[in-house]
């Protein structure tokens, strides 16, 4: 009788002897997940972390070799990874995102973002939201065929926080990841503990990797969105510290809290003083996509010159949209999936990035 009490306990996830991240996500099939995002995983991987696998190798293989299945069945982790709709299993999953113009939470907030999707795309579109509202400056090309960028505060301490905050969350509570941008500060916010092994204090110094959730931290590791070595939260200090920023401050609450400091003119200063205005007639991505164009340049280019990680939302907020207000085109306008396919300024084009040095 007790063991099937546990066996009852168990399938019905009110007895938990596993990681959230590693029990079988219910009523999840392998047909919940996208393949698409699965074989471009597999192409990241590849080429970052030289992972072991072919690039034709089958998504079911990939997800074995990372175990990501069990029995057959998709994990927890394998569904906020890859799966097509993560929220309809785990509503959760998301990052909420607000931009305040002052230095307090008031409503109504100015701009507010629910974002959700795969974990790979909630760090991408997050990312993006800051880097969208805080300052950006563009210098010219006088020194190289590429313009200078600046933000005000460095987009890796940025991707390094929100992407912590994703990671390293408790995903059996009901909270979300919030990413909040005030007037002074950047504020972000999860539903997490640090581990026993670690404090506020040792945080800060040389530490081993405790992964709240190892099977999502480590493809999020094979596509350099994290390290494993416990070296974030140190680089983010010595970036800001760099940058000329306030050291970051690290709070334990209700949750775990990561604040970052804004001071926008260090934008202006860290790229001479030159900007280029964006413009109603395209999106900020767009704007700084032209910021970043040089001659004729392949997807891949263009992506690592906007220092963007995953492909399909680099396609879809900055490719796609460029081309469909007639910025940039493609080379090969006959061939569009050409392996030799490149891009390059249109007039218009080069009229905005003209508009924008002025």
């Amino acid at each position: 009788m007790y063991a099937s009490l546990v066996d009852y306990l168990l399938e019905h996830e009110l007895l938990r002897v596993t990681p959230f991240d590693a029990s079988v996500c219910r009523d999840a099939t392998q047909a919940d997940l996208a393949t698409d995002h699965i074989r471009g995983f597999l192409r990241t991987a590849r080429h970052a972390r030289n992972f072991p696998l072919a690039e034709d190798a089958e998504p079911e293989t990939v997800l074995t070799q990372l175990r990501l299945l069990r029995n057959g069945l998709p994990t927890n982790a394998t569904v906020l990874l890859f799966g097509k709709e993560p929220q309809r299993f785990i509503y959760s999953a998301e990052v909420k995102c607000a931009h305040f113009h002052g230095t307090a939470r008031q409503k109504p907030i100015p701009f507010y973002q629910v974002y959700k999707g795969n974990l790979f795309e909630q760090v991408d579109q997050a990312v993006n939201f800051v880097l969208s509202k805080i300052n950006l400056a563009v210098g010219t090309r006088a020194l190289s065929a590429q313009a200078p960028v600046a933000y005000e505060i460095p987009p890796e301490v940025v991707s390094e926080a929100i992407v912590n905050a994703i990671a390293h969350r408790d995903y059996t509570s009901t909270a979300s990841v919030q990413v909040m941008l005030f007037a002074d500060r950047l504020e972000i916010w999860n539903p997490g503990h640090l581990p026993s092994a670690l404090n506020l204090q040792t945080l800060r110094q040389p530490h081993g990797s405790y992964p709240a959730n190892p099977l999502i931290a480590e493809p999020l590791y094979l596509a350099q969105y994290i390290e494993r070595m416990g070296t974030g939260i140190g680089d983010m200090i010595e970036r800001c510290a760099a940058h000329g920023l306030q050291e970051p401050v690290f709070k334990q609450t209700d949750g775990f809290v990561t604040l970052i400091w804004r001071k926008p003119e260090l934008a202006l200063s860290h790229v001479g003083g030159e900007t280029m205005q964006v413009t109603e007639e395209v999106t900020e991505e767009v704007a700084r996509l032209l910021a970043v164009m040089s001659g004729e340049m392949k997807r891949t280019e263009i992506q690592g010159a906007l220092g963007l990680k995953h492909e399909n939302h680099f396609r879809d907020a900055y490719l796609l949209p460029a081309l469909a207000v007639g910025v940039i085109a493609m080379t090969q306008p006959d061939a569009p999936k050409s392996p030799t396919q490149k891009y390059c300024l249109t007039s218009k084009g080069r009229q905005l990035t003209h508009q924008g040095k002025k």
